[in-house]
């Protein structure tokens, strides 16, 4: 039986989610997507997502990548053959062949998320499902002046969740930066990797030491403190966005032959495959 490694790039609403992880009794996106897996194949296929979100985190362009043993169907036709059994809150936006060896979660160098606030005296529900609303408008200038500290690669132990189950805390942070986009207010930052609940940490201290008129260097003694009870609350889930994965660079899975160029089987071994939501297809 041949093996294909297809990778996935996708995004979700995380708002009836209780994350991406397959959790007993509750609603995630990799059992979404495994149920769909399932249709397409007959059989029950595992899949692994570069990341694993919490319960209502949205995702914009998360990873995954399964095993398949459909020979037949091109890499990019894998997209919307499984969209066709997915709700409309999870869409697979591109498919392609990867390296045999390609992994979503252990191949990724740099994982970046978007966190959205918005500033307004009243709540308006369009926007509250997929932002923080707060009732003034914080100063760019100084969010991005205390978050000034987190640049390279850092001891993050102050904004890990009481349960995070990380051997080692330490992750190299890219950038993170505060900047405007259109009606809403952005935290964008970057890093290797991130620890249980660490993002909606940093953006609920930052937000406030900047309500409390805290100096700029109060993010960078709460960081070197590693202490979790200096840091401030637990931004809401409703505004984090899972926005991009990289991958190092490597050597690209030899292309499939097209269908026209394959040796045709013999008359013993063919016979027609139906793949649910592609069509019937002869291997």
């Amino acid at each position: 039986m041949s093996r294909r490694t297809i990778r996935l790039t996708l995004a979700y609403d995380g708002t009836e989610f209780s994350g991406w992880q397959r959790q007993l009794g509750q609603r995630s996106v990799q059992e979404e997507l495994e149920r769909a897996l399932a249709i397409m194949h007959g059989r029950e296929l595992g899949i692994q997502g570069a990341g694993r979100t919490d319960s209502g985190v949205h995702a914009a362009g998360q990873v995954a990548h399964f095993y398949s043993d459909i020979a037949g169907i091109p890499a990019d036709r894998y997209a919307p053959a499984l969209n066709k059994h997915l709700p409309p809150d999870v869409r697979i936006l591109e498919s392609a062949e990867a390296h045999p060896d390609f992994h979503a979660r252990y191949d990724a160098r740099l994982r970046r998320y978007k966190y959205y606030f918005y500033a307004s005296t009243r709540a308006l529900p369009h926007r509250d499902r997929y932002a923080w609303r707060l009732p003034a408008a914080p100063d760019l200038r100084r969010l991005n002046r205390l978050a000034s500290c987190l640049r390279g690669e850092l001891d993050c132990t102050a904004f890990a969740a009481a349960k995070d189950p990380s051997e080692h805390r330490y992750r190299y942070l890219h950038h993170a930066a505060f900047y405007a986009e259109g009606e809403y207010l952005v935290f964008d930052v970057a890093a290797n990797a991130f620890l249980w609940r660490m993002v909606r940490s940093l953006v609920g201290t930052l937000i406030e030491l900047e309500r409390s008129g805290a100096e700029d260097g109060a993010m960078r003694a709460i960081l070197e403190s590693g202490d979790r009870s200096r840091a401030g609350a637990t931004a809401p889930a409703r505004g984090l966005f899972l926005w991009n994965v990289e991958y190092y660079e490597r050597r690209p899975a030899a292309a499939s032959p097209a269908r026209s160029e394959r040796p045709s089987p013999s008359p013993a071994v063919k016979a027609p495959r139906l793949v649910p939501g592609y069509g019937w297809l002869e291997e």
